[in-house]
């Protein structure tokens, strides 16, 4: 899983950057890969900041939500309705295009979320 690096050992590596050591090295030396230290070089020169970037999760499934009660009683009214049927009605209806996976995704999602709270979890 992906964490974040602490200011100190971001700023350690742009000063090593700045002295004049690859980044390779100055990777090894502290506990990251070369490709994090690449990047929080470039960071530092193309943005002049050290800051974390704010690691982004699902905003999609929002979209599908905010339609949860239409596609619970479509599935309701068609209990085998296939997902490319659901996308493609998403696409229709609302001009969302939303993949097959996306929505399979999400309604299980939904399903899980459901029985766990009916079994009290």
């Amino acid at each position: 899983m992906a964490y974040a690096l602490s200011d100190d050992l971001r700023r350690r590596l742009v000063v090593a950057d700045e002295m004049g050591r690859p980044c390779r090295p100055s990777a090894r030396r502290f506990g990251v890969s070369s490709l994090t230290s690449f990047e929080k070089v470039n960071q530092w020169f193309q943005e002049g900041h050290i800051e974390p970037v704010r690691q982004v999760g699902d905003n999609r499934s929002a979209r599908i939500e905010s339609h949860l009660d239409e596609v619970l009683a479509l599935i309701d009214a068609t209990p085998d309705i296939a997902m490319t049927k659901l996308a493609e009605y998403l696409e229709e209806v609302h001009g969302m295009g939303v993949s097959k996976v996306r929505s399979g995704g999400f309604l299980i999602f939904k399903k899980n979320v459901a029985r766990k709270r009916a079994i009290g979890f």
